[in-house]
């Protein structure tokens, strides 16, 4: 299957279970691995035989940025279903990394990173 990536998409979202997160929010990464077949579009040369990069960038700041959630995990199985039910996927690998959770001590993030496919939804 062949691949599209997306790494280091950057969002400013107000996700997390503290008050602190939500009232000042903080940024969010997103890495993107999604499979489609891009045989029609190798041969063809045309959008309309693959996916619009732009348009999966607006989907995932749309959902990072819009409805909060408690969990990272809740915000990353969400990025995966808005993929899977707007484009042609296949299958959809979303990593989003949070770089600064309360947490004391010293790392550069915490992620999360699923593996969902089409049928995961039930499409």
């Amino acid at each position: 299957m062949d691949k599209i990536f997306f790494s280091g998409m950057s969002f400013y979202g107000f996700h997390g279970v503290y008050g602190a997160e939500a009232e000042l929010g903080q940024r969010f990464m997103v890495d993107l691995e999604l499979s489609i077949d891009l045989s029609r579009a190798g041969a063809s040369d045309d959008l309309t035989d693959t996916v619009n990069y732009a348009e999966v960038f607006s989907c995932v700041q749309k959902v990072v940025e819009g409805e909060r959630y408690n969990l990272v995990e809740r915000l990353t199985t969400e990025v995966a279903r808005q993929l899977l039910t707007q484009f042609p996927l296949t299958e959809a690998k979303v990593k989003v990394t949070k770089p600064n959770p309360p947490i004391k001590g010293h790392y550069e993030g915490v992620a999360i990173e699923m593996i969902r496919k089409r049928e995961d939804f039930a499409l």
